[in-house]
């Protein structure tokens, strides 16, 4: 267990990264590192017995932490059900666009409603619409969720990369900020390797720059 808590706090001293305050201007850790932390940590004590270590193991070893029960059979449907029509009725016409797959949600929030080009910044405007989220997403606790931040093909693959992270953090910072679990959250940045259009005409590429919320429930089949 002593080598599986060292090999948590060397990949934290590697993976930390900073945000910057909205209110106060300073830079300071980011919530979603800080709840990976505590995820990971988590993971690592559980994980050493369950064998696994992937992000949504993680996230479902929180909420087995967090005393939080799964979902089973056909309570999983109808749980979706009432968590997609809270979100149609409390994101109608914000511009986020919401999918269902199964038994998966998923929310594309475009950035031309997110964030101003080149910035990891949440739009002010935008704050409501995600406190909205957060609200239906505690609300609806037994799911975790991941928070996915893409780019266009403007720039380097580099820069985009870093960029796309740093929004998806920023989102997930703002729903740790309004009492969304950290341990839910698994937070990924993909740059301009998952475009939604694949063109550089300039026309469409925006379409490209969005960050997506997925949300998926917490079962209790291991194979899930």
């Amino acid at each position: 267990m002593k080598k599986i808590l060292s090999l948590v706090a060397a990949t934290v001293m590697l993976t930390a990264c900073t945000t910057t305050d909205p209110y106060t201007g300073e830079e300071r850790t980011s919530r979603a590192t800080e709840g990976a932390v505590i995820g990971a940590i988590a993971g690592a004590i559980i994980g050493g017995l369950t064998n696994t270590s992937d992000g949504d193991q993680m996230a479902r070893n929180a909420l087995i932490g967090a005393g939080i029960g799964a979902l089973a059979g056909g309570a999983i449907g109808n749980y979706q059900d009432e968590q997609e029509a809270e979100l149609r009725r409390d994101l109608e016409g914000t511009g986020v666009r919401i999918y269902r797959d199964g038994d998966y949600i998923e929310l594309i929030m475009p950035s031309h409603i997110t964030f101003a080009t080149d910035s990891a910044r949440l739009n002010p405007d935008f704050r409501h619409t995600l406190h909205n989220v957060a609200r239906v997403l505690n609300r609806f606790d037994k799911t975790y969720i991941y928070v996915d931040g893409h780019t266009d093909t403007t720039g380097s693959r580099e820069h985009n990369f870093d960029l796309s992270e740093r929004r998806a953090e920023t989102v997930a910072d703002r729903l740790i900020d309004w009492d969304v679990m950290a341990g839910r959250l698994i937070v990924r940045g993909f740059g301009e390797t998952d475009l939604l259009v694949p063109t550089a005409d300039g026309v469409n590429e925006p379409e490209n720059r969005r960050v997506e919320i997925q949300i998926v429930p917490y079962t209790d089949d291991r194979n899930y």
